[in-house]
């Protein structure tokens, strides 16, 4: 029967009440958690269930009781963070919210995914949460699962994946949207490392399922996923545009096996007229009983319905190739949609359907508010829906076929779920326990799925109308189904909804005397015995029971060697009592009744008569015969199945399926089915492995613990660990319990990591839940490195993961060693070196972990001749209170063998202090007083005490020392004061005139330092005040930077600025001006003729033999083929997929040249070949976006805080210098005096309103005009403003006006030079009124008027003009040569003072630069595609062609900072509608230099005479050098973007900009190349057996003859 799919919708209708039923008295099992459950999942084979909490995931039994717990956060983590978390800022304490939970059974593992660390997922034991199996925040992007935004659903569903011949596990995943995740709605992960995969990383690449550049628009919410017949589904809704906020419900599909996502196709789902519940909420995927019409649902689809669905639009072309982009593709033939279902790369992939396709249903239960919650079960052939809703309601609905015409085909609501859930939503979570018979509720509560057994009576039981209840005749109760024991039988349970029931009408016979039950019953109560059968059977029924009535007859012990208890009758042996002996059997199992014989004396005195009874019960009060019987329990030491099979026969143990315990033969019932002793055990258990790391080479046993693996050693038929096979120690077997192997090795392509499987007798495979790892010890370091050669050196060795293997498996030799500790770390004490000679060399260190694997330390250890100790000075000591005398021990070779804590020293029994070592001395502190001997025969000497020096396992004796006592010598007291006293005074002195030396050095200290702390206060407030100003005057311009207002180049203007402007012909380039000289008859046939040439340039063997050939020819020099590239670039911009991939090609051949034949680190440093030049032009087009995004607001920051810098100093026109810049050579030398005037003006023609303009009173009058332009017209762009030479200035400060200008007959002269006019010059004063008018013509700056003409031509003759600093003549020259040495010296020495300004500026500037680094080197932030793209291209030729990693770095350096971004810092003109001066050029320089210091990886050593652009930076140089690095890295651990990804962004881009370039004068100027190199490309194809079988040179002559007449072969 078709599975169906039901589909919980928005339902806003009013509630219907139908026969509900609310019970409070069942008992209710909870959970309760500290945090809000997230999802609920369940593992189908234990039943346990697993809740993944906010910051918590719980494991809990099938009851709800808690087993583990793992705690997930909260945890330190940013919304912009890349883990790992160490290295970000601004981190906090945020919660962990469950976004995945997928139960992974094959190898016991849970998937678990949360909302931190950008959607991570971990592995955690399915035995036990707390024991976390895999863990990695360092894969970088690629393993990025989950969403970190919590209103952002993610679904996911188990499946396999095959590649080459292996099949692996994986998870597919369905994502939402959200604004720092990855942009893949559907991606498939992988479970386990595989060649370049990681564990959790996105193995398949399509843009069908990607959401760039769409995102805002179409909005996901995915609710579930599932696989069914070999496909997936994911059901989730869509928006449908950034302007329409409804939802549209889908469901889309994939085939499992589909590696490229071809199969990927949507369908959308309406439910209730005119789709009014549009949103769904939750699914539930079951197979519908029979009594459920096709034509009945609660939005109910099967999937027989949606497959045909699919199948019918695809064949109708109701689809579209991506989401967005419509396409027309003919119909295909439904017989090729059945044979291709997967799709295939020769078939359109579609994606959504349109409206008119949609499958639709009828809401038939239109109810309860806001459903939230569905889950379906089917009991006798009924299908019965749980609906939850958003009050904590769950309802109980039955699809009634029969009460069709009482309700009109809608739902039958019979019931509620009883609980206290009320004003808790139920979440989407509604799932059954193993046996069907409990629903969780995921509003934390466990109800049961029926109330039957409240009903007490047939009537009550019948009126429940409940498919899961029905009456249990014979039992009198109200059950489910499979809890009526004899319900197959006829009328033997009457199901609920047939109202029945049962009605007993007579009896036969009509009464029975109960007798015999009273006989038993006394019997059983131990009170009376009817004979002696009886008797014996009442104790058979007690023993079987383990109940003890009365300690007077029956004693009990228990051995627990046997696992069997001894029951042991007392009776006494009276005269004529009646004695038993022999017992039969002696063998009683527990819990089945057994008729127990004895053989007697004297039971013929004794007929059981009811007035003997008395007498019989006293003789057995006074017996002391004893009877021994052994009660047995089988399931006691026998918990599984081989363990129970392997029991002594005689015990008559069998393994019973159907209660999976060990029981007695005659207890297991199986309704004869099969024998029980031939029933074969379950597969095995794997409970532990040690240890749990072994070497890469094997050679170690590993004990592999658990249940059933088998019963006889033979039984073990194959173990592999990690996939390899591992050998049965078969002397080591313990049965079912324990096996021994010894592993082999691993290669090291393999898997390292992973599971052991045992295989047993029939084929039965038992897998681990918990990993066995393959890894070398890694020994580290050797401490100490020498020691005696009579040993005893105590050394450790230590290193990482010393730990592999077990302490049997290790063992280390030195020529001879005893390990005594195993762990992190292995200590070990040598052993003695018993060769005569002692080495001179270092010795090696060997670690050999059990057969295979040896880790050796070459010359770690050196053993040394044993001390010696020839003899100790003094021979004797005084006493005396705290004063101890140190005396030497002589002797060779002490500092070789020992360091002065390993030696020890006696003197008697007490020991002294070694506080000296040196290799012939070793320096003691004996004792203060007479220490006893050590020794009888040192005790009969009072007078000596030996001191003994034990070393290591050595001990020496080395002499006596004498205590003698103390004399009184006045001697003493005279010559201590005689030497101390002139001491004492020499000291004195001495630090009198030291002290008094360093006062006054101190003194010159501070004067010297407040100096320099005046001076450096006074650079401070300068740099500060300057600062604030540029902050306080960029505030305007900062206001006014949004994108609308920075005035941003479209696209077309900043494509010709980057490829034509630096041509030979500026701005006047054809590409530039558009403009072709065609005669107008020609045109037509030209067009016609360059649309063919177009064809023939997307034949990428035309194209590559086009451009090999003009590089073959010497005259195409580097200039051409800048130009050359460029027009190639425009010309295919219709296809960029197309010129990436010649780009790649012609990359390819260039990187096989330069690794083989030349340096490789040059490659890409220059344009020397087109494809270097494509290159550039290939990172403009792709991170046009990027700047108008990110980068390009800190850039024009920059560029206007520089300009603004520079011109609030004096900037001297005629020389470019200025005052504050960041360039040395472009600094003013000479100090100028100037003042800030602000400057009134009125624009002419535009109205009464002035303008007020900050200039400098030293300002040519052009510089005036440029700052009152930018000023007045500061909401245009450059373009649009009116040019310096289209205005003239007029100052009117009276009732006559003058007009300025840059020279007129008033400049000043000195000499034969003439200083250009100034505002100064003209006496222009302080808030001075300015007229700016626009003149019909072009003016000289010098020009005063019009009609001088006399005077613009005198004016014309004399060059020799300057502004602020007068070049130095000829005249000036003879007089500097006649000049001394020390005059140039103070000339030059006066000129550096003014250096100090460029560190100025650059505080001033320093933020602004750091600012644009940031948003160009930060990974953390949006990356460009391209840049990925290339950059993993890069790597991966790289380690194709052995590179090392400095030349990956110096290749990613030259083909995007230096060949992109340096370019674009130089010419903000490029990307920008402004002016740059040759002064801001002069910095941008220096900040471009910099960008390019930080890029390379050789260190700059500076010095006095390095540059000052070098030293200006050389501080932040290492910052932004960390910045770059971290940049490369970051990118590295992005996840791939694949050629499909690719493509689709170029395609984009073409899409957008391709229709405004001058494609067609491209094609025009590419093809002046074709004809001036026409011969040797004709040659070039001739040539080529590919060019010649798709005819492109008869191609390329029709294009010649069209275009310009050319005579070919034709």
């Amino acid at each position: 029967m078709a599975s169906w799919v039901s589909f919980l919708l928005f339902l806003f209708c009013q509630s219907i009440s139908q026969a509900q039923e609310v019970i409070s008295s069942i008992p209710i099992i909870e959970f309760t958690t500290e945090t809000p459950i997230n999802n609920v999942v369940q593992d189908p084979q234990t039943g346990r269930i697993y809740l993944g909490a906010v910051n918590t995931i719980f494991q809990l039994g099938p009851s709800l009781r808690l087993e583990a717990r793992a705690e997930t956060g909260p945890k330190e983590d940013a919304r912009t963070c890349t883990p790992p978390a160490s290295a970000c800022q601004d981190t906090k304490l945020l919660p962990n919210h469950n976004k995945l939970l997928l139960v992974h059974p094959s190898n016991g593992s849970l998937i678990v995914c949360g909302s931190r660390y950008r959607g991570i997922c971990s592995l955690l034991n399915l035995t036990n949460v707390e024991q976390q199996l895999y863990y990695s925040d360092s894969k970088g992007e690629r393993t990025y699962v989950a969403s970190i935004e919590d209103n952002v659903n993610v679904v996911g569903v188990m499946s396999n994946y095959s590649k080459d011949g292996q099949t692996f596990s994986v998870f597919l995943v369905g994502k939402g949207y959200g604004s720092l995740d990855s942009t893949k709605l559907i991606s498939t992960r992988i479970l386990e490392d595989f060649r370049d995969w990681v564990v959790f990383e996105s193995i398949i690449e399509a843009s069908t399922v990607q959401t760039t550049p769409f995102v805002p628009r179409y909005l996901h919410d995915f609710r579930h996923a599932f696989k069914e017949d070999g496909f997936v589904y994911f059901l989730f809704s869509r928006t449908l545009d950034g302007t329409d906020n409804k939802n549209l419900t889908y469901v889309s599909r994939l085939c499992e096996d589909d590696h490229h996502y071809y199969s990927h196709t949507e369908l959308q789902l309406n439910c209730g007229p005119n789709n009014r519940y549009n949103k769904v909420q939750a699914a539930y995927v079951a197979s519908p009983g029979k009594e459920l019409a096709r034509d009945s649902a609660l939005c109910m689809y099967s999937l027989n319905s949606i497959n045909e669905r699919l199948i019918t639009f695809n064949t109708a072309l109701g689809f579209t190739i991506t989401m967005f982009f419509f396409c027309n593709y003919s119909p295909l033939q439904k017989d090729m949609l059945e044979n291709f279902k997967c799709g295939a790369d020769f078939l359109p992939s579609p994606l959504a359907s349109k409206p008119r396709f949609a499958l639709k249903a009828d809401a038939v239960l239109t109810k309860l508010g806001l459903l939230t919650a569905v889950a379906i079960a089917v009991e006798n052939d009924h299908t019965i829906a749980f609906l939850g809703n958003n009050q904590g309601e769950v309802f109980k609905v039955d699809f009634l076929l029969y009460l069709k015409p009482l309700f009109e085909g809608r739902s039958h609501v019979y019931s509620k779920i009883p609980g206290d859930t009320m004003g808790e939503k139920v979440n989407k979570n509604l799932l059954f326990d193993r046996s069907h018979s409990h629903l969780y509720i995921t509003t934390e509560k466990r109800v049961p799925v029926q109330t039957c057994l409240q009903k007490k009576d047939c009537q009550s039981c019948a009126k429940l109308t409940d498919p899961y209840c029905g009456w249990c005749v014979l039992e009198g109760r109200c059950t489910r189904r499979s809890e009526c024991r004899r319900a197959e039988e006829k009328n033997g349970w009457l199901w609920s909804p047939r109202q029945q029931c049962v009605k007993i009408v007579s009896f036969y016979p009509p009464s029975l005397s109960c007798k015999k039950t009273q006989k038993v019953q006394r019997c059983f109560s131990f009170h009376s015995f009817c004979s002696l059968s009886h008797f014996v059977s009442c104790i058979s029924f007690f023993l079987s029971h383990i109940a003890v009535h009365n300690p007077t007859y029956m004693h009990i012990t228990q051995t627990c060697t046997d696992l069997v208890i001894n029951f042991v009758l007392m009776l006494s042996q009276g005269g004529k009592c009646p004695q038993f002996e022999n017992p039969d059997p002696v063998l009683i199992p527990v819990g089945y009744k057994t008729r127990i014989s004895f053989e007697g004396i004297n039971l013929d005195l004794y007929q059981v008569k009811q007035h003997e009874q008395t007498e019989f019960k006293a003789c057995l009060e006074n017996v002391s015969t004893l009877l021994n019987m052994t009660l047995y329990n089988c399931s006691m030491g026998r918990e599984d199945c081989s363990l129970c099979k392997n029991s002594d026969p005689k015990y008559r143990c069998v393994w019973c399926a159907k209660q999976k315990a060990c029981v007695y033969e005659k207890l297991c019932n199986t309704q004869g089915l099969e024998d029980p002793s031939d029933i074969e055990c379950p597969d095995p258990q794997i409970t532990d492995i040690i240890p749990r790391f072994g070497p890469m080479l094997g050679g170690i046993s590993i004990t592999i613990r658990g249940s059933n693996l088998g019963i006889h050693k033979e039984d073990i038929k194959s173990i592999m660990v990690v996939g390899e096979p591992c050998i049965h120690q078969e002397e080591k077997y313990s049965v079912s319990t324990s096996v021994v192997c010894e592993i082999g090795p691993v290669h090291i392509k393999n898997t390292h990591w992973g599971q052991v499987e045992v295989e047993v007798k029939g084929g039965k495979r038992g897998t681990s839940s918990m990993f066995f790892t393959y890894r070398d010890p890694i020994p580290e370091e050797v401490k100490p490195a020498r020691g005696p050669k009579a040993g005893g050196t105590l050394i450790t060795i230590s290193g990482r993961f010393l730990d592999t293997g077990s302490r049997d498996d290790v063992q280390v030799t030195i020529g001879g060693v005893d390990c005594t500790y195993f762990g992190a770390e292995i200590t070990c004490r040598t052993g003695e070196y018993r060769a005569d000679k002692v080495p001179s060399d270092l010795l090696t260190v060997t670690l050999k972990y059990g057969k295979n694997t040896t880790k050796t330390f070459p010359e770690a250890f050196q053993f040394l001749e044993n001390p010696i100790v020839l003899d100790h000075q003094p021979k004797g000591s005084f006493v005396c209170n705290n004063v101890t005398v140190a005396f030497p021990l002589q002797g060779r070779g002490f500092s070789k063998a020992m360091t002065a804590k390993e030696a020890q020293a006696f003197v008697g029994d007490v020991p002294c202090q070694v506080n000296t070592l040196q290799d012939d001395k070793l320096f003691l502190d004996p004792p203060s007083t007479q220490p006893r001997a050590r020794s009888r025969r040192q005790r009969r000497d009072t007078r000596h005490v030996l001191p003994e020096t034990p070393f290591f396992t050595g001990e020496w004796v080395v002499g006596s020392v004498q205590y003698e006592k103390k004399k009184n010598d006045l001697s003493f007291y005279i010559i201590i004061p005689a030497v101390i006293v002139p001491m004492l005074l020499i000291i004195t002195i001495s630090f009198y005139c030291y002290r008094r030396k360093s006062q006054q050095a101190e003194r010159e200290y501070e004067k010297v330092k407040h100096q320099l702390e005046n001076l450096e206060e006074s650079v401070r407030d300068r740099c500060k005040k300057e600062f604030t100003d540029l902050m306080i005057e960029m505030e305007d311009h900062t206001n006014d930077l949004s994108e609308g207002r920075i005035p941003f180049l479209d696209y077309k203007n900043y494509t010709d600025r980057v490829f034509f402007l630096p041509s030979k012909d500026g701005a006047n380039d054809v590409m530039i001006t558009g403009k072709l000289d065609i005669p107008e008859a020609r045109r037509v046939t030209v067009t016609q003729a360059l649309n063919q040439f177009s064809n023939l340039l997307n034949s990428k063997t035309f194209l590559i033999n086009f451009i090999r050939t003009l590089e073959r020819s010497h005259d195409f020099n580097a200039r051409a083929k800048v130009y050359f590239a460029s027009l190639l670039t425009v010309a295919l911009h219709g296809k960029l997929e197309y010129y990436t991939d010649i780009m790649r090609t012609l990359l390819l051949e260039l990187m096989e040249e330069y690794v083989h034949s030349k340096n490789p680190k040059l490659m890409l440093r220059r344009s020397e070949t087109v494809v270097e030049r494509m290159l550039c032009n290939w990172m403009s087009i792709c991170l046009y976006q990027f700047l108008k995004d990110s980068a390009g607001e800190p850039l024009y920051k920059l560029f206007r805080a520089i300009k603004h810098q520079i011109e609030k100093g004096p900037v001297d026109a005629r020389v470019k210098k200025a005052k504050y810049t960041l360039n040395d050579t472009g600094l003013l030398g000479d100090d100028v005096e100037y003042s800030v005037l602000t400057l009134q003006v009125l624009v002419q023609g535009e109205g009464p309103d002035v303008t007020p303009v900050k200039v400098l009173n030293c300002d040519t009058i052009s510089q005036v005009k440029e700052k009152i332009i930018e000023q007045v017209y500061k909401n245009l762009p450059y373009s649009l403003r009116p040019k310096v030479d289209s205005v003239t200035l007029e100052w009117r400060p009276g009732s006559t006006g003058q007009i300025l200008s840059d020279l007129d007959l008033t400049s000043q002269k000195e000499g034969r030079w003439k200083r250009i006019n100034t505002l100064a010059h003209y006496n222009v004063r302080d808030n001075a009124t300015l007229v700016l008018s626009r003149v019909g013509h072009t003016q000289q700056n010098y020009d005063q008027n019009q009609e001088n003409h006399e005077e613009r031509n005198a004016l014309l003759e004399d060059d020799k003009v300057f502004h602020l600093v007068r070049p130095t003549d000829e005249l000036d020259e003879i007089k500097s040569k006649r000049g001394s040495i020390k005059d140039k010296s103070m000339t030059k020495a006066i000129t550096e003072i003014y250096l100090t300004r460029l560190l100025s500026v650059k505080g001033t500037l320093q933020q602004f630069v750091d600012d644009f680094f940031r948003s160009v080197l930060c990974s953390g932030a949006v990356v460009p595609p391209a840049v990925k793209y290339f950059f993993d291209f890069l790597d991966e030729q790289a380690m194709k062609h052995q590179v090392d990693e400095e030349t990956i770095h110096i290749w990613k350096t030259n083909s995007l900072p230096l060949r992109f971004w340096v370019n674009i810092l130089k010419n903000p003109h490029f990307i920008f509608d402004v002016h740059v001066s040759e002064v801001v050029d002069a910095s941008l320089s220096v900040i471009a230099q910099t960008f390019m210091d930080a890029c390379t990886k050789s260190e700059h050593k500076l010095s006095r005479d390095s540059p000052s652009n070098k030293l200006l930076y050389a501080k932040e140089i290492s910052t932004y050098k960390k910045m770059v690095d971290d940049y490369y890295k970051g990118i590295r651990q992005m996840v791939p973007v694949s050629d499909q990804d690719m493509n689709t962004h170029l395609a984009e881009v073409s899409r957008s900009h391709t229709d405004k370039l001058n494609t067609q004068v491209a094609l025009h100027q590419l093809y002046q190349y074709a004809s001036k190199y026409y011969d040797g490309i004709i040659a070039s194809l001739d040539e080529d057996p590919a060019a010649q079988s798709k005819q492109l040179t008869l191609r390329l002559q029709q294009i010649a003859a069209a275009l310009e007449n050319k005579v070919t072969d034709l």
